[in-house]
This record gives C-alpha cells, sequence and structure tokens, in this order.
C-alpha cells in the first residue's frame, strides 16, 4: 500500500514549497478591515501593489513622526514579508497616536485575513487579531 500524500508531495514538491514561500496576492480586488484599541479606530484598505503607505491622506512617515509608531502598524507586513508587494490606505481617528498605530495593526491584521486565510494562524499567535478594549 502506499500513501496518497507521500505521492503527491513526490510527484510536485515545486508547487507545495510555492504556497508556503510566497503568499496569495490577489491583484484585482481590495481587502477592508477595522481595527480597534480604546477610542482609536482604523479603517484599512489594503490592495496588491508597490508598498505605498497612505494613512488619512498624508504617508505614513508624516503621519507617524516617531519611527516606532510605524514600526507598531506596519509589523503583520513585516510579519509575513509582503511590505512591498501591498499598498494601504488607513483612515485613522479617535486616540492618541500610539493607540491609532495599534488600531491600524489590528485592522491591517483583519484586512490580510481576508485577503488570504493562512495568514490567520501566524497574525493570532503574535496576538495582532485581539481587540485591546
Amino acid at each position: 500500500m502506499r500513501k496518497e500524500g507521500k505521492a503527491l508531495n513526490k510527484a510536485n514538491p515545486a508547487k507545495t514549497q510555492e504556497k508556503k514561500d510566497s503568499p496569495k496576492i490577489k491583484s484585482s480586488r481590495y481587502f477592508n478591515g477595522v481595527g480597534r484599541r480604546k477610542t482609536a479606530i482604523a479603517r484599512v484598505r489594503v490592495t496588491a501593489g508597490s508598498g505605498q503607505m497612505i494613512v488619512n491622506q498624508k504617508g505614513i512617515r508624516d503621519y507617524f513622526q516617531k519611527p516606532s509608531f510605524e514600526e507598531i502598524a506596519l509589523a503583520p507586513l513585516k510579519l509575513l514579508k509582503i511590505a512591498e508587494k501591498v499598498n494601504l490606505s488607513a483612515k485613522l481617528n479617535g486616540g492618541g497616536l500610539h493607540a491609532q498605530a495599534e488600531a491600524l495593526r489590528h485592522g491591517l491584521s483583519r484586512a490580510l485575513v481576508n485577503m488570504d486565510g493562512d495568514f490567520k494562524k501566524r497574525l493570532r499567535a503574535y496576538g495582532y487579531l485581539t481587540r485591546d478594549p
């Protein structure tokens, strides 16, 4: 008796490697996510692209003038290694800048899960999908 799972992996090992190494990013759609932290709310839209990050109609570096806030907000993209493959557009309101950065991280994580369900396990492990009231 031969095991079907092993036969499939031996028959096409490149296909299994491709799935693990490169995430599926659909180019013709956008994906929404809403993130919240205390009184801060972030409405996030993610599309396939070249890494453009717009927050409240400004560049992310212009909006979050401290690099630490930018790192907090973009942590899911760095974790998944897709920062240069997606464009981000977000509208933030309420709270302070730190809470807004964490709300953006939460909304971005939710949008990425909508984009590809395989991201959920890794984002959940780092606590990026957990709402912090």
